[in-house]
């Protein structure tokens, strides 16, 4: 194995457009895979991310980290993975040994989680560079790029009929919100849902509530055009809040007579988390929120809300175990139990990476998928 080249799209400040260079990239490590990279999408996670001033110092960067791919080559001490194998990069892996892992309570790995210095988990370096320029990683994934290299528990093979133009959602949004629904908050059966923000994490939410068999389930957004798009996905009501005189917590307590039995705050607003609150049902009200603030990341919230048997909590992932998880939700699409297609707007090649960019901020597409030259 040897330094490669290859085409990838890179971020030299926060905000500015992406440049499609040559970068060179090394051989995996001990426990790292090198990636082909075939599909990757667009996640507003990566828009948040590139947009921020927080980390001015991690630049130039390869963002990036909702992908499919095929395994090119593996690092000493991999046992798991081969050449050949079809897998998704996972932006927070799972070692199998951490207490969180061994718990079976969690899918917070103490040792692959979210890496956000830009470089690898395990030597705290970078794999790409540019004539001896170091190039930073995002979620140490890092998709935008033709090859990438990840630790080999940042990624789950999988079945090697599942499309990768399409399977690549599952590896971050489409799976964030049905582990939402499903696992962290468990949705029964007739019950009233609210979501907050009707983008790809949160339309996956009212996917997995329809399923759940959700009695009515409102999608709350400012964008009048998801209207009609949430209906696909299960979305029985919808609210612009922009339509209203009345905040919209109120008006959803009037039409639920008291609130909702489930709330999810999707739009990555701390001030949302508080609407989202209010808007559930005294005495087991649960409001879950998955969204990634884009600033403020303090939550305010009146005590009188707990005290009357609201509960608030956190989803990373929608709470899946990544590598143990994941194949079974291929699997799901395989027999066509779970939509994924539906949630694909655009597809572009790598060059028109700037383009997706552009569609995700100003809220006019879903999921763009990146596809990477042949």
């Amino acid at each position: 194995m040897s330094v490669i080249s290859c085409k990838a799209a890179v971020a030299w400040g926060a905000g500015e457009p992406l440049l499609i260079q040559d970068v060179e990239l090394s051989p995996p490590q001990p426990m790292e895979i090198r990636i082909k990279v075939v599909c990757t999408s667009l996640c507003r996670s990566d828009v948040t991310a590139w947009l921020s001033q927080a980390q001015p110092q991690i630049y130039p960067r390869i963002f990036g980290h909702e992908a499919s791919g095929i395994v090119e080559s593996v690092g000493q001490g991999v046992t798991e993975f081969e050449e050949g194998d079809h897998v998704l990069s996972l932006f927070t892996g799972e070692c199998m040994r951490c207490r969180q892992c061994a718990s079976g309570k969690s899918n917070i790995c103490q040792v692959l989680g979210l890496e956000r210095q830009g470089v690898m988990h395990s030597d705290k370096q970078t794999r790409f560079s540019i004539r001896g320029k170091p190039i930073y990683h995002y979620c140490a994934v890092s998709s935008f790029s033709e090859y990438t290299v990840v630790h080999s528990g940042c990624a789950v093979k999988i079945s090697s009929i599942a499309p990768l133009e399409k399977i690549c959602l599952l590896s971050c949004g489409v799976a964030a919100g049905l582990g939402a629904a499903w696992k962290v908050a468990n949705i029964s059966e007739g019950s009233t849902v609210v979501i907050f923000g009707l983008g790809t994490v949160g339309l996956s939410v009212a996917q997995g509530a329809k399923l759940r068999g959700a009695s009515r389930i409102i999608g709350v957004d400012t964008n009048p055009e998801k209207s009609e798009r949430g209906k696909d996905f299960g979305v029985t009501d919808f609210l612009n809040p922009n339509d209203h005189d009345q905040p919209i917590h109120q008006v959803i307590n009037r039409i639920t007579d008291g609130g909702a039995d489930y709330a999810f705050e999707c739009v990555g607003d701390t001030g949302m988390i508080n609407t989202a609150l209010q808007s559930c049902c005294s005495g087991w009200g649960l409001t879950v929120t998955l969204g990634v603030p884009k600033e403020k990341p303090e939550i305010t919230a009146h005590y009188g809300l707990f005290l009357t048997g609201r509960t608030l909590t956190g989803s990373l992932f929608g709470g899946w175990k990544p590598k143990s998880d994941l194949p079974s939700l291929v699997d799901m699409y395989l027999r066509k139990e779970i939509k994924i297609d539906d949630y694909i707007t655009h597809n572009l090649m790598l060059e028109d990476i700037n383009k997706a960019f552009d569609l995700m901020r100003e809220g006019k597409c879903l999921r763009c998928v990146i596809h990477m030259p042949m």
